[in-house]
């Protein structure tokens, strides 16, 4: 894959582009993102902020408390509701893409998996990926995990 990096929204009303390198790609397995993407578990593609560009559309936006007490900022299109971004206050340098909307999803390969203690019984879990059961102290251990991965 070449930068940047597009996607966009099931409608075609948001497009946004990712302008730098991802910082890293895991799996939540936490019962919002299951519910959130109508499956097993969420991708989330950790991008710095300033490259991310909404070149198209205006997403809207809802706030709630995750599994960690944390507070996350859900960006989605308002029209045909697809989720696009995760904005959380607590990491300002960063905001979570989700993967599955980005138009080239076939390099990528996640490196971890957070939340295992809530993922369906029938998932497997990698023991050659970073694992988490809850949320991870340290999410600098998942960007190296990347990097090396992709060097």
């Amino acid at each position: 894959m070449s930068l940047p990096y597009t996607g966009g929204c099931q409608c075609g009303e948001i497009r946004y582009e990712i302008r730098a390198e991802p910082l890293t790609l895991y799996l939540c397995h936490c019962k919002e993102c299951q519910k959130q993407s109508s499956s097993a578990f969420g991708m989330s593609l950790t991008v710095p902020r300033d490259a991310l560009v909404i070149t198209q559309g205006q997403p809207k936006a809802w706030i709630r408390k995750a599994d960690s007490g944390r507070e996350v900022k859900n960006l989605f299109c308002g029209d045909c509701g697809t989720r696009l971004f995760h904005d959380r206050t607590y990491s300002p340098d960063t905001i979570n893409v989700k993967a599955g909307t980005l138009d080239d999803t076939t390099k990528l390969r996640p490196v971890g998996n957070i939340w295992t203690r809530s993922a369906q019984p029938w998932v497997t879990i990698s023991e050659q990926m970073l694992n988490y059961e809850g949320q991870p102290d340290d999410v600098h251990l998942l960007w190296e995990k990347w990097t090396q991965q992709y060097s």
